[in-house]
């Protein structure tokens, strides 16, 4: 009988590209409108400046976490065919590693050279026990550079659509739009809190109140610069 799988999928890389994505996207936008409608400018402009953040922060975070992720994943694939070389050229010094480390956790030193013993007849779970142990990492789940690249992408601009709407709508109201990229920070921040053991209402304030700086700081930032210009 196959049991149920009771733990949630931690290791494609979709759930950290996505979070950030879509936080970056709220607070980015949130703050870029909130410091350019503090500088006075027209509707047209504001939706203008919002939609060319959306478009060129969503292309920088989907290259960004590709590249990010496919580097990472080759540091990881040079450090395993490193480890692969010392198995095949020094398999007793590699058990003997092995052995070592699971006697610091307690396990006892018979069992632990005799399950030592046994990996060595096998290279691939020898390799993949010795990327666990030394790297922290299991070969064959690494996260997929598109996998993250598309879900940064899409949830970019999925948050920095969201201050957009009000105007998008035909209204011409900052503090509107403001309040509806709030709002989108605190449903984002209580979804997060889903994938965690965190509260969903204390994510949502985190998140909403981390917003709230960065929107105002960027207005107090508008308001002086349109000033100064005017």
């Amino acid at each position: 009988m196959t049991l149920p799988e009771h733990h949630a999928d931690v290791s494609g890389g979709w759930l950290r590209a996505a979070t950030f994505g879509a936080m970056d996207g709220l607070v980015t936008n949130i703050a870029l409108i909130a410091g350019v409608g503090g500088g006075g400018v027209s509707r047209h402009t504001l939706i203008l400046t919002g939609v060319a953040g959306l478009v060129a922060g969503a292309i920088s975070m989907g290259l960004g976490e590709f590249t990010s992720v496919r580097t990472q994943n080759d540091q990881v694939a040079a450090e395993l065919a490193k480890e692969l070389r010392e198995l095949r050229l020094n398999p007793e010094g590699e058990a003997d590693e092995l052995v070592a480390m699971w006697t610091a956790r307690g396990l006892p030193t018979p069992l632990a050279r005799q399950v030592a013993d046994v990996l060595k007849t096998h290279p691939e779970q020898a390799l993949r026990v010795h990327a666990q142990e030394e790297l922290g990492v299991v070969p064959d789940e690494l996260p997929s550079p598109w996998t993250a690249a598309v879900s940064s992408f899409v949830c970019f601009a999925i948050g920095a659509v969201v201050p957009l709407l009000t105007y998008l709508l035909g209204f011409d109201s900052l503090l509107a739009a403001l309040v509806v990229g709030g709002a989108g920070l605190f449903a984002a921040g209580a979804l997060i809190a889903r994938f965690t053991a965190r509260p969903w209402w204390r994510s949502g304030l985190w998140q909403l109140l981390l917003g709230a700086a960065a929107a105002g700081a960027t207005y107090v930032i508008g308001t002086l610069i349109g000033v100064g210009v005017a």
